[in-house]
């Protein structure tokens, strides 16, 4: 279920937005729900965890990471 809301934008993106529906043959409301989907989809991914595995090859970054007197040793 869609949920309606108000929306105050700039009129000149309003307008490249309204001809944008026009060319498309779709209506503003459409656009305007499809423009909300994208941006939640990219604040979405934003928050997302990001870790990783990695390995130097030569065990460079365990020994700089053991000697690094912030981070401590390796557990």
């Amino acid at each position: 279920m869609n949920r309606r809301t108000t929306v105050s934008a700039d009129p000149e993106a309003l307008a490249t937005l309204e001809g944008e529906a026009r060319r498309r043959g779709a209506s503003l409301n459409s656009l305007l729900a499809e423009a909300v989907e994208e941006k939640a989809i990219s604040i979405r991914r934003g928050r997302r965890p990001r870790t990783g595995i990695g390995r130097s090859g030569d065990g460079r970054s365990a020994r700089e990471l053991m000697e690094d007197p912030i981070a401590g040793p390796l557990r």
